[in-house]
This record gives structure tokens, sequence and C-alpha cells, in this order.
């Protein structure tokens, strides 16, 4: 839809569409069989499809931000499509025993939240507010973060979303309708004690980026993850006289590495990721994107190429 005004060109007509997809390797190209990779194995496309590995950020770990990446559907060819061509030495080992509508959200929804939680600075046993729970980053980041990661959760959403939320593993839920930008900061105090050591936002409202630091106790951190649609603007109540007294941290986190990609699917195939899912056939896509459009969706939606 090109209605994220800070990227720098537009989607380019035709492209395919899709940044989280899985499958077998049925062809390698000469000399991939060296990174460790064959026919048959089990492999998954990212967000970022191609990291260079060579650049400053590549080599800090930090492959979101890599100089010559290349973004799954807006730079390159996306996933939805029969046959996809990835390099061999960044695709994502997929444990075969992992059921695939719970793999393929790993590959960019389960991976941008898992770095984002791994840098809030929170603690096991300690609050973490996940805003914009019940959509496809949200849920997943709940899961994670409840059932993986140790942290106790509250989510924040729609009220038709709360059982999904809940389902997932927070322990508190917010109904966003409830309370205004003066309120919903006390409702979350009122809950923790303190405040929320994190709140990670993965709604793309500015709304939501102003009431995070209302729900921060000291030396909190709200972690950017939800990219804003149109014309950008600052976050509200950001002021850096009340942020220094309170010891509050703004983070931000792009996507994750090859290691944190690893480590999700390792965790998913465990068992620990439990989140809504439904799967379509691409024939349904279409439907998919107007839910989208209009809050709809619940969790996350997988397309399963062997549907009708």
């Amino acid at each position: 839809m090109n209605t994220w005004k800070q990227v720098p060109a537009p989607t380019q007509p035709g492209q395919v569409g899709g940044h989280e997809g899985l499958g077998h390797i049925v062809k390698l190209g000469e000399g991939s069989e060296k990174l460790g990779v064959k026919i048959g194995d089990r492999v998954g496309v990212k967000w970022v499809a191609s990291a260079c590995l060579a650049c400053l950020p590549c080599t800090e770990s930090l492959e979101g931000y890599c100089f010559n990446q290349k973004v799954s559907g807006y730079y390159t060819p996306g996933t939805f499509q029969e046959y996809v061509i990835g390099p061999a030495n960044y695709v994502t080992p997929v444990p075969q025993s992992l059921p695939g509508e719970v793999a393929a959200p790993m590959l960019c929804a389960g991976l941008t939240t898992y770095s984002a939680l791994s840098k809030c600075g929170a603690s096991p046993g300690q609050w973490v507010v996940i805003s914009g729970a019940g959509g496809g980053l949200g849920t997943t980041a709940v899961s994670l973060a409840a059932r993986g990661m140790g942290y106790r959760v509250i989510g924040i959403d729609m009220p038709g979303k709360k059982q999904g939320v809940l389902d997932s593993g927070a322990e508190h839920f917010i109904d966003v309708t409830q309370f205004d930008d003066a309120t919903i900061g006390k409702e979350v105090k009122r809950l923790t004690g303190l405040g929320a050591k994190a709140v990670i936002v993965c709604t793309s409202s500015n709304k939501a980026y102003g009431q995070a630091l209302s729900m921060l106790r000291f030396g909190g951190s709200l972690v950017c993850v939800g990219m804003p649609e149109g014309e950008q603007v600052p976050i509200l109540n950001a002021y850096p006289s009340t942020m220094i007294m309170a010891g509050h941290n703004i983070v931000v986190s792009a996507v994750g590495n090859r290691r944190e990609a690893i480590d999700v699917m390792e965790m998913a195939a465990r068992g620990v990721v439990k989140f809504p899912v439904r799967t379509v056939g691409m024939s349904d896509l279409q439907s998919v994107f107007e839910e989208m459009g209009q809050g709809k969706i619940m969790g996350r939606v997988v397309i399963d190429f062997s549907a009708a």
C-alpha cells in the first residue's frame, strides 16, 4: 500500500509480496553445498532476505541495518510464489518437527519480537507491557515474553482480542478503548505496583507510543518496533528532563540477526511459542489483506501453497 512514508522508494510495480516463507531446497547454485545446505533441507526466507555479512552493521550482528540488504517483497521478490531464490548463507534452518504454520511467523514476527524483547532490559519475573498485543507481532511477543523468557506480561489492544492475548500467555489484558492518555498509564501502575520495566510497542499507532512512557517504572525502557504509517511525528511526552529524572530509555529494534533466527526457531520447536494462527490458501489472500486493513486479524495468517 506504500503507506510507510519513511521508506526510501515505493514498492516497484509487479513486485511479489511476502516476507516470511519456508519450504524445502530443490536446487543448489554452484558452491552452495560448501555453506552447509543440501537438497531437501527445510529452510526459511526472512524479512531481510539477504545481507552482505561484510559491512560494519553486519560485523556487529546488526544485519537489519545492513548497507546492502535486500528486503523480501520490497527490494527483491518475496515468498508469495511457488519457488523462491535465497542465498545459501542466509536462509534459516527450520526444524522438521515444527509445524509450518508456527515456523513461518518465526521468520519475521518471531525474530523481530524476540530481538526486541532481548534488548528491553527486563529480567525474568519483571513486568513487560506489549502494546498491540493482539496482532501478528503482538501475540508472538506475548508468547515469547511470557512462556519463553519468564516475563510477567500485560497485553494492550482492542476488546475483541482479549482472549487471544490471554491464551498467548498474558497475565492481564487492558482494553485500550476503556482508557484515555491520562489514565492508561495509571492502570498499568495499578496492576504492577510501580510500572513496567519495558513497554514493547508492536502496533503502528503514534498514539500508543505517546502513551507508553507513562506506563514505565524507574529505569524502564520504551522499545520501538511497530512503524507508524503516514507522515512521521515525534513521540508525544518524550521530554528529556522527565526521562532523565525517571531513568527512562528509548530503545529501537529492527528485526534480528541469523543467530536470533535460529534461537527463536529452536524455542518454537520446544513448544514454547503458542499464539493464534489461521491457515488459508493463496486464493484467500485478497480477503486477508482486507481484514488486515480493517484491524480484524487476530494473531497470524499463514498461506499454505498446497491448499486449494
